[in-house]
């Protein structure tokens, strides 16, 4: 009869599956982060390197 019980209340039981949502939420959020910072991440070194070489060409006077 315990036996029973037992597998009664784990059927009802929910946390398990609230905690597989939050996985797999925090996953789908981290794989979209990788992909953006991927794919942004060209345009960025370009971005700074044309800064560098703008700000590298820069005179400043001492006087």
């Amino acid at each position: 009869m315990k036996l029973f019980k037992m597998t009664k209340r784990f059927q009802k039981d929910e946390d398990g599956a609230v905690t597989v949502d939050w996985v797999v939420l925090t996953a789908a959020i981290v794989g979209l982060g990788l992909a953006v910072m991927s794919t942004v991440r060209g345009g960025a070194n370009g971005l700074a390197s044309k800064i560098s070489t703008g700000l590298g060409s820069i005179s400043v006077s001492t006087n």
